[in-house]
């Protein structure tokens, strides 16, 4: 099944500067994994050394923030839209 991932500005030259691609994946993890495979790169911005998430890339499937669900093995089915977003820090003077 296909999932539409919404890719932000800053990685979208990893997808031939493509906002959306088509994966195929059963758990955002598949999803993130075939991403990787299709256009190479991902892995290396997404994950850290051990394997985990980088703390400042936040996943969304539809609306929902997965860190507060089931995380990686968070379910997708046809038609979901899995967002990828940087954190955005900044701040004062």
């Amino acid at each position: 099944m296909a999932v539409t991932v919404r890719v932000p500005g800053p990685l979208r030259r990893l997808t031939n500067g493509s906002a959306d691609v088509q994966v195929e994946g059963g758990t955002v993890g598949q999803v993130l994994t075939q991403l990787d495979a299709e256009y190479p790169g991902f892995r290396d911005r997404l994950y850290d050394d051990q394997g985990n998430l980088r703390q400042f890339i936040n996943i969304y499937v539809n609306d929902s923030d997965i860190r507060f669900g089931q995380g990686l093995d968070t379910p997708v089915a046809e038609r979901d839209e899995l967002s990828i977003i940087p954190a955005v820090a900044g701040g004062g003077r």
